[in-house]
């Protein structure tokens, strides 16, 4: 929360363009990206300026062909996603962020506890044989794609999918667990909404991992208007944080893979931001 006394810290009016990387920013970001392979010539692209048009592009939503003239150009800068998508740098990226966010919070680097949620967004009007389906969410009344999160109990991403919006959260849920391929050992405990009870979903649970208890966050039958269920409220913050990101208030990528991708640099963004920030 901006207040009077921490405004100052907030303030990117001295960058060229406020998705820019700051130099503090950029010290963290910069070990984590892979050198360029050996033969041929010498890389000559500023890194920097990579991850300023992927910032730039997450932030204000444009189209690639509208990167700025002062970026690198919109080939060189998607080429540059899609490298880094393919080949893991932003996953790994991620996840090293990740464990210094936990560490300045004073937590363990593998979370014990999670909570679990999805969100339907439209889809932007596309289509055609090279372009993963979309699907209806008849509760949302939303036609195009799910983002499936899980997060920890202080609201940082951990896990994320995105797939149909016409798929049940409790068979989405499952194929989250699924993929995380003990890359959270330690977890034990899961909330969830009651979209996820049932039997269907505790099987699938307790096969993906046997060690996890879930426990469903309900609402109140007597509670009448808004009301801030335990737990459940810290993954909608959460939404809320990444949807300050235009490129996400929509579904505009044409495979998952890409969409999940801006997913999780909007996640890095609001690390970064959150290391650099808290001084």
């Amino acid at each position: 929360m901006w207040t009077n006394e921490n405004r100052v810290r907030y303030d990117r009016s001295g960058l060229r363009y406020p998705s820019d990387v700051t130099d503090a920013e950029w010290e963290l970001i910069a070990p984590l990206i892979p050198p360029a392979r050996r033969g041929g010539g010498k890389r000559k692209v500023n890194l920097r300026e990579i991850v300023n048009g992927l910032m730039y592009v997450l932030s204000t939503g444009c189209q690639w062909r509208a990167i700025p003239k002062d970026l690198p150009p919109k080939s060189t800068v998607y080429g540059y996603f899609d490298l880094w998508t393919y080949d893991g740098t932003i996953d790994r990226l991620h996840h090293a962020l990740y464990v210094k966010c936990r560490d300045a919070a004073g937590r363990e680097a593998s979370p014990t506890a999670a909570v679990i949620d999805s969100q339907s967004v439209k889809g932007a009007e596309k289509g055609g044989a090279g372009i993963d389906p979309h699907g209806y969410d008849a509760g949302k009344k939303i036609n195009g794609k799910k983002r499936h999160i899980l997060v920890d109990t202080i609201g940082l991403l951990l896990h994320a999918i995105v797939h149909p919006a016409d798929t049940q959260d409790r068979d989405g849920g499952v194929l989250v667990l699924r993929t995380l391929f003990g890359k959270f050992p330690f977890l034990q405990k899961l909330f969830a909404d009651g979209g996820y009870q049932g039997p269907i979903f505790c099987a699938a649970q307790k096969k993906a991992l046997p060690n996890l208890v879930t426990e469903i966050v309900k609402r109140s039958d007597t509670a009448k208007g808004f009301e801030v269920l335990p737990r459940r409220w810290v993954v909608e913050r959460t939404f809320s944080w990444l949807g300050r990101c235009r490129r996400l208030a929509k579904d505009w990528e044409c495979l998952n893979q890409k969409a999940l991708a801006f997913l999780r640099i909007a996640s890095i963004r609001l690390m970064l931001r959150k290391l650099c920030n808290s001084a």
